[in-house]
């Protein structure tokens, strides 16, 4: 057994470890030829005769099923031990067993149980004691001595091992939540990517099929052209985003992430206008990866939604250690308010995660707009 499973077996419930009937009954055998040998070369007492052997060897039965009942199994062996003792018998042999059957007690019980047991065994030796030896105060200390040591240190395992359960079912518990939260950062990531990606082509699409129903006889073959090329393009950037997203999930959770420096290509495929108010200030990549989200998830929703022709606006500016973004539609149709899915409360979730705030609504001018603070010193938040 190396250190790894001697600590496992150590930190084990001792109730739930496997085959324990099996196990304490080779316990049990090694204990009681260990009970013989003492009695036999030891000179502690009287060398056992016939009555003497019955009661040695019976105590160690019970010993077979301490795990499964510690307190009767103790109580049987105090049925046996006592006599043995008090007919002075050789008092080494049993305290192996005995002191065995105590740990057990200790280890799987609760501190009330414990306690009681220590008073209860400690006077009935200190009693067999005062009547087979009323002379020898040491060794009526030295034997009370042990069940204390031996409970004390049932008691310590017990504690230990509950320590032990209560830091991994916490770890487990992190566990999840980190989970929860990865499952939710995907969700974020492969909605505003494709929704993003799948609009546009939409949009193209109509562009394309609009060019080819409205003049046949004049066909504009340089604007279909454009369109099926932004087609083209858009998937191209669309797998592309999809592999590196793949590739940071097969890799670890630090990985390339769109920035503010992937804004300009992003904005000009919507045809909004762009202004970048950040000047040489550094922009941790989280804060710069949520900014591109959010901008890209209202640009989706402002092509989904908004009105043919509509002036959009991306602006993005530093205010003391916050950045902020604005994206602004100023010609949303009635009733389009970014949409009625899973936007808004994903742009909100990509703030929150680096510490920000966002708020999206109709403008009182007419339109609709988004706006976030997202701060550059990230604080934590409960989610």
């Amino acid at each position: 057994m190396d250190t790894m499973d001697f600590a496992a077996a150590f930190t084990r419930d001792p109730q739930a470890a496997p085959y324990p009937v099996r196990c304490d009954a080779s316990a049990a055998a090694v204990f009681a030829v260990l009970a013989a040998v003492l009695a036999l070369t030891v000179d502690d007492g009287r060398a056992p005769d016939a009555l003497g052997w019955a009661l040695l060897l019976a105590a160690h039965v019970p010993l077979a099923w301490r795990r499964r009942a510690p307190m009767p199994v103790l109580l049987a062996m105090v049925a046996c031990v006592l006599p043995y003792h008090a007919l002075d018998y050789m008092h080494l042999a049993p305290i192996p067993a005995s002191m065995t059957a105590l740990y057990t007690v200790a280890s799987t019980g609760r501190p009330r149980r414990t306690l009681f047991v220590g008073l209860s065994v400690t006077s009935v030796t200190l009693t067999i004691q005062v009547f087979v030896n009323p002379h020898e105060m040491v060794e009526l200390l030295r034997v009370s001595g042990w069940v204390i040591a031996m409970l004390v240190f049932g008691a310590s395992i017990r504690l230990y091992r509950q320590l032990v359960a209560g830091v991994m079912e916490r770890a487990e518990r992190e566990a999840e939540r980190k989970v929860a939260e990865e499952r939710l950062r995907i969700a974020r990531d492969l909605h505003d990517l494709l929704a993003h990606s799948i609009t546009l082509i939409g949009v193209q699409t109509s562009v394309a099929a609009h060019v080819l129903v409205a003049d046949p006889d004049r066909l504009d073959r340089e604007a279909l052209v454009k369109a099926l090329d932004g087609i083209t393009e858009t998937c191209r950037e669309a797998r592309s985003e999809v592999r590196t997203t793949l590739d940071v999930l097969r890799a670890t959770p630090e990985g390339p992430l769109p920035d503010l420096a992937s804004l300009p290509d992003l904005v000009r495929t919507s045809g909004a206008d762009l202004t970048v108010r950040t000047g040489a200030a550094k922009v941790p990549a989280a804060v710069g990866a949520a900014a591109y989200r959010i901008v890209q998830e209202s640009l989706t929703n402002a092509v989904r939604h908004g009105a043919p022709g509509a002036d959009l606006s991306v602006d993005v500016g530093l205010e003391k250690d916050v950045l902020t973004v604005r994206v602004t539609n100023g010609g949303s149709a009635p009733g389009g308010t970014g949409g009625s899915g899973y936007g808004i409360l994903g742009m909100r979730e990509r703030a929150r995660s680096v510490g920000g705030t966002l708020s999206a609504g109709p403008r009182d001018g007419g339109g609709f707009e988004v706006a976030a603070e997202l701060p550059l010193l990230g604080r934590e938040v409960t989610v």
